[in-house]
């Protein structure tokens, strides 16, 4: 009996532990509670997003663990090629391999790798409460890289400033910025490999170096560590973020990546020994696991509000592991405090990524107020419903505030503060053949200008890309179109800006007596047509010419002296790309009609040039299909027959599903123009264009119903925010003209996406100042302060592959927290716009 009692209790006592222990999940990563370990399921390491990846109780505490060839690397500085990986038993196999050639001195961000070729395997098991970690070489590191390769681990700052840290005996904490002494290194750059194929274009490296600091040098001069050792403990005092690196190989170092690069993370990292190759690394990586830890239940609405009028539904996101519902209680909140007006018990939608989710319906309160949703413990932000939810610091704010700060040749003023002083006002110099960087390659012949000639005439007009200061055609006229499109759908009435283009002065907040949509519309076409006149074709953009410039934080006046003609002049480049030309015509039409009556010299510049680029287009099947859209937009514009015969000569092109899926919006648009006609050709066309979209809205359908949130989502490494606006924009098209077909809750769906409900903990509007909660640290030009541009629209809830969503609060994951022109905010201004007319026409639901 005493045997029986005691192998009993043994049981017992084992069971918990053994729960405990990680496992190798069917998704291809290690779990254990709350305890994530993910190995190589991403691979975008410049992204500080691949490798051996941590992620507890809903929180990615460390992440890209790999071989890399610096202490601090930043996103210029080389990274492996992935071979291989395989997921089986207790254990992640993945084979790699430095250099990654088709990188080396080109591609869209040309890398500089050293003199060392081998591959490398790196195993990741459990055992037990730990995770493993091993890595074997094929050849030992020669001398000259000895102390540099080693296998890094890096830590998110974001949440550590002011947390603890412990190294063997030593301890400290994680300082809100990086603190000296500074340690001098021998820079790899002096050890540049041959790896370059003659495939691509390839960079000069003095062009990207340039002169003093230079980011494609990441270890010259660093941080000294912290702190050495072979124990490491992050956040000891915090059970649900305690995370302990044994090191079984040689000493642990943790360094400061922000003393190299801005954007840098903590770095703990091993040095690879002289000679190792067989287990010359071994990390032994214990989290602490909470066994109680559940994740808590997230309510995920619009952090505006909803229109009386419209759909209203909240999305709760559960753990997977969670079987408890509890019912869903709307609360209104008054001036007497709070009440209850509806208990919902929510339908149950199913997985989705990582986690369950419910819905709860509350479409039948129409009554205005304040309200919030509570699930559980868990409460939402506040959020109003009203008639006039759309009218007042929605939209609004990206034409108040974000385009004007982002606009290119100006000083932009707001009252006592200066967003930026007047830049760029010596662009620009013809760009010399070769591969640059950020994707600009310039081609031998295709330009009148030698290389480093001044190109006059196109410091005017257009926008700053994000935080980096160039203008790439396709964003600068795109933004031009879609804004135009606002205009003419929807004539928003709206002027709080000054705007001087002679006097390159724009002033926040102070009317000029014109309408700011349309004067932003002629903006970006100013830099488009100038430049053309001057190239005597279309450029590709304009970007500084070296990495120090490109990287810059600060104001955008302070990237150049303003003196025409030097070497810090930024680059026009040119490029032979028929599809982005015909694009571009396009779009250039569509501006052209809107600018009529507003800038009609400006106006009849677009058209001609649109008109130019089209009859200067070859007449094949591919190129007839990038045609189209130019036609469309040249006879909304022009009404004149060639445009109208080439569309009908070629119909076949717009008239089934998968093109519908592509351009049936554009097309759309011309159905309704010619609605009523009595031509044959014509009543044919659009009785085939009809007939086709049942099929597609099928299509539509199947990826709608794959997600929670009512539109065509699939995650990937960067945020999806700007597709599904890219969808809703292009959606209302097809709503508004076949509503028939075509349900207008889906346009509501995509803007609630970017409002703030969508996957993952944090619920914020992607429209920075924009709601209750909202991305108010942004990867704009002054995410240096941890701030935002108000109407700036963030990337979004970004993927950890294969399933956590994840939206940071930091300023530095382009993937994430990026603004971008041609679409990111003007796509969002006019699905606000879109779903205030669509709710204005509707009197009930």
């Amino acid at each position: 009996m005493k045997h029986i009692l005691s192998i009993t209790l043994l049981i017992a006592l084992f069971q918990p532990l053994a729960a405990q222990d990680f496992q190798l999940l069917p998704e291809g990563y290690f779990n254990s509670k709350g305890v994530d370990v993910m190995a190589f399921s991403d691979f975008y390491p410049e992204g500080h997003q691949g490798g051996v990846c941590v992620i507890m109780n809903g929180q990615r505490v460390a992440t890209n663990g790999d071989i890399r060839l610096e202490a601090t690397p930043g996103q210029w500085q080389p990274v492996p090629k992935q071979l291989s990986r395989n997921a089986e038993g207790n254990c992640i196999t993945t084979n790699l391999c430095y250099p990654d050639s088709s990188r080396h001195l080109t591609g869209f961000n040309p890398m500089v790798y050293p003199d060392y070729q081998f591959n490398y395997q790196v195993k990741v098991r459990s055992e037990g409460k730990s995770i493993i970690v091993t890595v074997d070489l094929d050849k030992p590191v020669p001398d000259f890289l000895v102390g540099k390769v080693g296998f890094n681990l890096e830590f998110f700052p974001g949440r550590l400033f002011g947390k603890p840290w412990l190294m063997d005996e030593q301890s400290g904490i994680y300082p809100q910025q990086p603190n000296t002494p500074l340690e001098t290194t021998s820079p790899n750059i002096l050890h540049t490999g041959d790896f370059f194929t003659g495939k691509g274009d390839k960079a000069d490296i003095r062009q990207l170096n340039g002169n003093g600091y230079s980011p494609l040098i990441a270890d010259d001069v660093i941080a000294l560590p912290y702190a050495t050792g072979r124990v490491f403990t992050s956040q000891p005092d915090d059970p649900y973020s305690r995370l302990t690196i044994e090191s079984k190989t040689g000493d642990l170092k943790l360094y400061d990546g922000r003393m190299n690069h801005n954007n840098g993370w903590f770095v703990l990292r091993s040095e690879i020994k002289a000679g190792a190759t067989k287990n010359a690394v071994e990390w032994v990586i214990t989290p602490n696991v909470v066994s109680d830890w559940t994740y808590q239940p997230v309510i995920q609405t619009s952090q505006v509000g909803y229109h009386i009028n419209q759909q209203k539904r909240a999305i709760i996101e559960t753990d997977r592991r969670d079987s408890q519902q509890f019912q869903a209680e709307l609360i209104q909140i008054k001036a007497d405090g709070e009440h209850t007006v509806k208990r919902m018990q929510p339908s149950v939608w199913g997985r989705f990524l990582r986690y369950n989710y419910l819905t709860a319906d509350f479409s039948d309160i129409k009554a205005p107020g304040l309200y919030k949703i509570k699930y559980s413990t868990s409460v939402s932000s506040v959020f109003r419903i009203d008639s006039n939810i759309y009218d007042r610091g929605v939209w609004q704010p990206v034409v108040e505030y974000f385009l004007p700060v982002q606009m290119c040749h100006m000083r932009v003023s707001e009252k006592y503060r200066v967003w930026h002083d007047a830049c760029h006002m010596d662009d620009a110099r013809m760009a010399i053949v070769g591969n640059l960087f950020d994707g600009y390659v310039q081609k031998p012949g295709l330009s009148k200008y030698a290389g480093g000639d001044i190109v006059p005439g196109v410091n005017i007009g257009g926008w700053h890309d994000a935080g980096d200061f160039d203008l790439r055609v396709e964003s600068q006229i795109g933004e031009s179109y879609i804004l135009g499109l606002a205009y003419e759908a929807f004539h928003p009435d709206i002027d709080v800006t000054t705007i001087s283009q002679e006097d390159h002065q724009t002033e926040i907040h102070q009317s000029d007596g014109k309408n700011d949509i349309l004067q932003q519309v002629e903006n970006g076409a100013l830099t488009v047509v100038r430049s053309y006149q001057a190239l005597g074709r279309l450029y590709r953009g304009i970007i500084c010419n070296k990495l120090r410039q490109y990287v810059l934080l600060g104001d955008a006046s302070s990237m150049t002296d303003g003196k025409i003609g030097n070497d810090d002049d930024r680059w026009i480049f040119t490029e032979n790309n028929p599809s982005r030309e015909i694009t571009t015509a396009a779009q250039l039409a569509g501006v052209a009609r809107v600018l009529r009556g507003f800038n009609d010299v400006l106006s009849k510049e677009c058209l001609d040039i649109a008109k130019s680029i089209y009859d200067n287009m070859p007449t094949d099947a591919r190129s007839n299909m990038f045609k189209m859209q130019a036609a469309i937009e040249l006879y909304l514009t022009t009404q004149q027959a060639e445009y109208l015969d080439f569309i009908l000569s070629n119909q076949a092109m717009l008239t089934n599903s998968m093109s519908i899926g592509r351009s049936g919006w554009i097309t759309a648009r011309l159905v309704k123009h010619l609605s009523g006609s009595k031509d044959k050709r014509v009543k044919s066309f659009i009785a085939a264009f009809r007939a086709a979209l049942p099929k597609y809205k099928e299509q539509l359908d199947k990826q709608t119903a794959a997600t929670p949130y009512g539109v065509p989502y699939s995650p990937s490494i960067w945020g999806a925010g700007w597709d599904i606006q890219r969808f809703g924009f292009e959606y209302y098209y097809l709503a508004s003209i076949f509503p028939d077909v075509f349900p207008k809750e889906t346009v509501y769906n995509a803007l609630h996406f970017v409002l703030g409900c969508h996957p993952g903990s944090n619920t914020s509007s992607f429209a920075s100042g924009v709601g209750a909660r909202s991305a108010t640290v942004a990867y704009g030009a002054n995410r240096a302060d941890w701030s935002y541009i108000p109407g700036g629209v963030v990337s979004g809830t970004a993927l950890i592959r294969p399933d956590f969503p994840e939206l940071l609060e930091f300023p530095y994951l382009w993937q994430q927290t990026e603004y971008v022109m041609g679409g990111g905010s003007s796509h969002y201004m006019f699905l606000v716009l879109a779903s205030q007319h669509l709710l204005n026409l509707s009197r009930t639901y």
